[in-house]
């Protein structure tokens, strides 16, 4: 069978004309749905304040998600370290890892989103620092014993689910960002691949394996339709949503990064970055070398529930038979 996952930010504008409940509430059944037919993992994200309703609170999401699945991992990428408490998110990281019994990994960020930070009044410059402090205290949390926090002894209960708790990676576009990762985190997600050599470089620097090359490709979102271009006339305007939003933002401080801001959906095509297939065409692609792989965005830029359930039932109508 291919591997495949899916992830979900939770973008719900206006031109999307559903309600968040009912947003939450489909995703939970696709949750159940992916579950039943082997998903390899479901990644939720994290921003706050946005005008679309961009999901603010991941863990409570994978709660209710881990609750109607049984075998699907989870990931959250990335929960955003400067807004957070360090113990209270270890306490609640720590039930998840429980509720899920050891379904769950984090990436953590440090977040770019200017109005995020104005939003919980934390300077920007401030974030090295929170990250540091957030994956520090994680990690000890998740040992079950007492450590040093802020000058004193302190120990969280109950223990996680999995010895050592949830895995916590740094997630980043930069070069600090991934020289971090390498002496604090057990891993590294970059945003751009470019940065993966800096994350190489320091873990040889410490003596430990060398772990290869990026584990990111291309971003591309892909979905399914029997006439795609009637599938792409009916999805274009929710993934120039996506894309120009994330490009705003990104543009902030001229990341570099996956997504950029552009004037129309022609473009947006021409672009490669999001597409709509037939399941023959995605079936022969998933085929080609090095294995099959595929990752899922159905409620992309707040893509309607049909559309997204549409291209679902295609691939597990069409494509997932392919591969047994």
């Amino acid at each position: 069978m291919t591997a495949f996952a899916l992830r979900f930010d939770f973008r719900n504008p206006a031109q999307a004309g559903t309600t968040m409940a009912d947003r939450y509430a489909a995703a939970l059944d696709m949750a159940a749905w992916a579950d039943r037919l082997g998903c390899a993992r479901i990644t939720v994200s994290e921003h706050h304040g946005s005008p679309d309703g961009y999901l603010p609170a991941p863990i409570p999401m994978l709660a209710a998600m881990a609750a109607r699945t049984t075998d699907v991992r989870f990931l959250v990428a990335a929960l955003i370290a400067p807004f957070h408490d360090p113990l209270l998110l270890a306490e609640e990281m720590i039930v998840l890892d429980n509720l899920s019994r050891g379904r769950v990994d984090l990436v953590v960020a440090g977040g770019y989103v200017h109005e995020e930070f104005a939003l919980f009044g934390v300077p920007m410059n401030e974030r090295a620092k929170r990250v540091t402090e957030v994956v520090t205290t994680l990690k000890a949390a998740f040992t079950g014993e007492e450590f040093t926090y802020r000058g004193r002894t302190v120990r969280l209960t109950p223990a996680p689910f999995r010895p050592g708790g949830p895995s916590v990676s740094l997630g980043g576009s930069t070069e600090p960002a991934a020289r971090r990762a390498a002496r604090i985190a057990d891993g590294f997600i970059p945003s751009v691949s470019e940065v993966w050599e800096y994350y190489r470089d320091e873990v040889l620097k410490l003596g430990r394996p060398d772990p290869g090359p990026s584990p990111i490709g291309r971003n591309q979102v892909v979905a399914l339709a029997e006439d795609p271009d009637k599938g792409w006339e009916q999805m274009a305007p929710f993934f120039l949503h996506e894309t120009n939003a994330y490009g705003a933002w990104q543009a902030q401080d001229h990341l570099a990064a996956p997504f950029r801001s552009v004037t129309g959906a022609d473009e947006l095509r021409e672009s490669g970055q999001y597409r709509v297939l037939t399941p023959e065409r995605f079936v022969a692609e998933l085929k080609s070398p090095p294995r099959p792989f595929t990752q899922l965005h159905p409620l992309c830029g707040g893509m309607p529930m049909e559309l997204a359930w549409s291209s679902l039932r295609l691939f597990e109508r069409e494509v997932l038979p392919a591969f047994t």
